[in-house]
């Protein structure tokens, strides 16, 4: 179902305290602590707006690493104003994010912690530290807890809301069963990989999936390959069908056609195709003149 995602909540949450945060840039005096402030608003804003577009952002570019860092930067700058936003780093540990910015995160949040002992007092700085490092360590046992659960997950779900893009996971799964398929039916089956640069990757995985029919499905391998599956009843059905796609995508990128029982492991074939260079073809030799005699 279509709330099954909760997108819109999330959305009209994300928009609520981008709102709270720009009246709070109004309120503040120091102009760097409402710079800090509008920046944390705006971010949040685009975030909302791409929340269902989330897959234009880099997996490999951990988009927690920005709110650690304004939530240090306003600790720094304004502590003596911002002093109860401390409670908010064990949150952030919640959040799904590589080890090093967690890390991080742990290291900014001592750098606060101890940025706030002067305002504080040696013994409201000792207890908040008491109670802080347990909730602390909630929010990474938390994090820990739900990372078989994320992986499972990001292995089987549809990369993009809407289309029929899946990971490379699943494309794994679906080898064996649609190879057993041909086999079993007598229909010819196989592998179309694309790669290209990084720029025209979602433009062409979008453009694939609307070219490609309701039961085929199609796959992101990496950051630069895309592949489907392509079932035809016969060779000449199969080649008609590889020229459609080609026509309509015009790709400007490398592609390979690969029969399905021609395909040993998905891994080999991503790192054979992904390393491939082109042969070059041999020049031709000029022709050598034969001594007349």
């Amino acid at each position: 179902m279509q709330s099954k995602y909760k997108v819109g909540l999330m959305r009209l949450n994300l928009w609520a305290a981008a709102l709270l945060l720009i009246l709070l840039a109004y309120l503040a005096e120091p102009l760097s602590s409402a710079l800090l402030l509008v920046l944390a608003s705006v971010w949040l804003m685009v975030t909302a707006s791409l929340l269902e577009l989330s897959y234009r952002r880099p997996p490999t570019v951990p988009w927690q690493l920005l709110p650690s860092l304004l939530l240090a930067g306003l600790l720094l700058v304004e502590p003596e104003r911002h002093a109860l936003w401390l409670w908010v780093w064990p949150a952030l540990l919640m959040l799904p994010q590589p080890g090093w910015v967690l890390a991080l995160s742990c290291g900014l949040a001592g750098l606060t912690w101890w940025r706030l002992a002067d305002l504080l007092g040696i013994e409201q700085t000792l207890f908040s530290g008491l109670v802080l490092l347990p909730l602390m360590l909630l929010g990474l046992a938390r994090n820990r807890y739900l990372l078989p659960s994320r992986a499972g997950a990001r292995q089987r779900m549809r990369l993009v809301p809407g289309l029929p893009l899946w990971s490379s996971q699943q494309l794994s799964a679906d080898l064996r069963r649609e190879r057993a398929r041909c086999r079993r039916e007598g229909v010819h089956g196989e592998l179309m990989l694309l790669r290209m640069p990084r720029g025209k990757f979602w433009p062409m995985a979008q453009e694939l999936c609307r070219l490609t029919h309701d039961f085929e499905n199609c796959y992101r391998l990496d950051h630069r390959t895309l592949a489907t599956l392509l079932l035809s009843r016969n060779d000449g059905q199969a080649k008609a069908r590889r020229q459609a796609l080609l026509k309509g995508l015009r790709p400007n990128a490398e592609v390979r056609f690969v029969a399905l029982d021609q395909v040993s492991t998905l891994d080999d074939l991503t790192r054979h195709f992904a390393h491939h260079q082109p042969q070059p073809q041999p020049q031709p030799q000029p022709p050598t003149e034969r001594p007349n005699g």
